[in-house]
C-alpha cells in the first residue's frame, strides 16, 4: 500500500430521499467528496440482505445484497417506477433510516418494479443468473415466503413461486448494475473502495440450507455450537453472535471451494475486503448450541495458513485487511504476519493500559489504522465517556494546547495521519466531530442500530481547508 487515508461511511448512512441511503446520485456525490478532499478510499459496511435487527454481519446469504440500497430513481429512469410512487415513497426524515416503513413498503415497490420488465430484460437477468449462487438465493427466498417465514429446517412447502423467484433476481440484477455504476465512478475519481466480508452467515440461510456439509451440524440438521466471542472489553459475558460454525475439515478437504467462490464475488464488487474476525481463522471461540450466553464456550483449532494462502490466490494483488481485534494471542499475531495482510489498529483502544499496539507510536507501515470501527463510540463520544486523568493523558499525547477539550478529536485526527500506518481510515462521525448519537453499533445491545444517517448539508460541513492540510503535511 502507499501512503493514504478513506472514510467509512455505510451505504445506508448516505443522504438522499427514500428512507435509506442507496446507489443514487448521492453516492456519486459522496466520492466527489472523498475525491476533493484528499481521501482514496472509501470503506463500507457488508453489503448482503440484513437481519430483523437491520444488522449486515447476519444475512440470508453470503452472495445477496441489500434491497434497500437499489436507487428508486434509477428504477423510474427505466420506465419502472411512476413518478407516483416515487413521491410517495418519500422519506419523513433525513437522519435515521426508516426501517419500519421499508420493511413494509419496499419489497411491493420492488415487485411492482420486477412486474414491468420486458420480456427481452426478463431473459437477460435469467440468463445473468443461471446456475449461479444468486438464483439459488432466489430460490430460497421464494420458499421462505411460501413457508411464512421459516427457518428453512422446518418447511414444508417446497415448490416456490415463479414470480417471487424473478422478484428477487430482479433485485440482485438491479443491485449488481446500480453498483457496479457507482464503482466505475469511484475508479474514474481515483477512489478505492473497500467492502467488509463477515466471517460467519446465518444459520437461516441460503449458505447452510445450500451447501449443509460444509457447516457443524448434527443429523437433524441443527448447529452442534455456534459462534460467538469471549468476555471482553465491549461485553462481560461475551458475544454470543449464533452463528453456525465452518466444519473446516470438510472446507479443507475440497480446497475450501465455498470460501473461494465468497471471496471472488466480494472482490468484484470491491477493490478490497476487510477480513472479519480473523482471528477465527487460527483458532474460533466455540458455544455449545442452546447456551444463553458465550461465557461457557472454548476455543477449537481454525485452518490457519491453508485457508489463507486459498484466500491468496483468490484475491492475488487486491487488498484483504486482517481484522485481528479481541482476544489475540501470540499464534494469532504470527498467522497475520505470515499471512501479509495488513492488520488493524483503532485508536480508541490505545489507552486501555501498557505501551501497546494501538498506541499511534507504535503503528507499523502494514496495517490499517482507525479512530474507530463501527462498533465503537465516536472520538468526541469516546472523549466525553473517558474518566478525567485518561482524558489528560490521551490529549496530551496528541499534543492538544487548547482550553475546550471538545475539540481535542482534531488532534487525534492529525495525528493518525502522522503516523507510520500506510492506511489511515476515520468514520465520517469523526470528520464531523459528531457525538454518542451518531454511532452505529453498541455491541450487545440488538435494537437502535445500523440507523444513522447523514445529510448533504452534514457531510459538506467537514472542515475541507484542515484535511487538505494533513494529507498534504504527511503525505497521503
Amino acid at each position: 500500500m502507499k501512503r493514504a487515508s478513506g472514510v467509512l461511511m455505510p451505504i445506508f448512512s448516505l443522504p438522499g430521499d427514500y428512507s435509506v441511503g442507496s446507489f443514487g446520485k448521492q453516492a456519486f456525490a459522496f466520492i466527489d467528496f472523498l475525491s476533493e478532499n484528499g481521501f482514496s478510499y472509501w470503506q463500507v459496511l457488508p453489503f448482503g440482505v440484513t437481519d430483523s435487527f437491520h444488522s449486515p454481519y447476519q444475512s440470508y446469504s453470503a452472495f445477496s445484497g441489500n434491497p434497500y440500497f437499489i436507487d428508486l430513481p434509477t428504477l423510474a429512469e427505466q420506465g419502472l417506477l411512476t413518478k407516483e410512487k416515487l413521491e410517495q415513497a418519500k422519506q419523513k426524515t433525513p437522519y435515521l433510516c426508516e426501517y419500519a416503513r421499508l420493511e413494509t413498503e419496499r419489497l411491493p415497490l420492488l415487485k411492482k418494479a420486477s412486474l414491468r420488465v420486458s420480456d427481452k430484460d426478463k431473459a437477460t437477468i435469467l440468463q445473468w443468473a443461471e446456475g449461479t449462487e444468486v438464483m439459488r438465493y432466489a430460490h430460497f427466498m421464494a420458499l421462505k415466503e411460501a413457508n411464512g417465514g421459516k427457518c428453512w429446517t422446518e418447511w414444508t412447502q417446497h415448490q416456490p413461486d415463479e414470480a417471487t423467484v424473478f422478484l428477487w433476481l430482479f433485485i440482485e440484477y438491479q443491485f449488481s448494475l446500480q453498483w457496479q455504476k457507482v464503482l466505475s465512478y469511484a475508479h474514474q475519481k481515483n477512489i478505492k473502495v473497500i467492502g467488509d466480508l463477515p466471517i460467519y452467515v446465518s444459520f437461516d440461510s441460503c449458505d447452510v440450507w445450500s451447501h449443509p456439509e460444509q457447516f457443524m451440524l448434527d443429523d437433524q440438521g441443527h448447529p452442534t455450537h455456534v459462534a460467538g466471542c469471549p468476555p471482553d472489553y465491549f461485553a462481560k459475558d461475551g458475544q454470543l453472535w449464533g452463528n453456525p460454525l465452518y466444519d473446516w475439515s470438510v472446507m479443507q478437504a475440497d480446497g475450501f471451494s465455498w470460501w473461494r467462490s465468497r471471496m471472488a464475488h466480494q472482490l468484484s464488487l470491491f477493490d478490497g475486503v476487510r477480513l472479519d474476525h480473523f482471528r477465527g481463522f487460527e483458532s474460533f471461540w466455540a458455544v455449545p448450541y442452546g447456551s444463553k450466553t458465550a461465557v461457557n464456550g472454548g476455543w477449537m483449532q481454525g485452518p490457519g495458513m491453508d485457508f489463507v494462502k486459498a484466500m491468496q490466490e483468490v484475491a492475488g494483488d487486491k487488498l484483504i485487511i486482517a481484522e485481528d481485534l479481541g482476544d489475540i494471542t501470540p499464534e494469532v499475531e504470527q498467522l497475520v504476519k505470515d499471512s501479509g495482510f495488513p492488520g488493524m489498529r483503532v485508536f480508541q483502544f490505545a489507552f486501555l493500559g501498557g505501551n501497546n499496539p494501538h498506541l499511534p507510536h507504535n503503528y507499523i507501515q502494514n496495517c490499517v489504522a482507525y479512530s474507530g470501527t463501527h462498533d465503537n463510540n465516536t472520538l468526541l463520544g469516546y472523549l466525553w465517556e473517558m474518566d478525567d486523568q485518561t482524558r489528560k493523558t490521551m490529549l496530551a499525547y496528541c499534543g492538544f494546547n487548547g482550553n475546550d477539550w471538545g475539540t481535542g478529536w482534531r488532534d487525534v485526527l492529525r495525528v493518525m495521519m502522522a503516523s507510520s500506518a500506510d492506511l489511515v481510515i476515520f468514520p465520517i462521525q469523526d470528520l464531523l466531530g459528531y457525538g454518542a448519537d451518531t454511532r452505529v453499533n453498541k455491541p450487545g445491545i440488538a435494537d437502535e442500530n445500523w440507523q444513522v444517517r447523514f445529510t448533504k448539508e452534514q457531510i459538506q460541513s467537514v472542515d475541507s481547508t484542515f484535511m487538505k492540510q494533513l494529507h498534504r503535511l504527511y503525505y497521503r
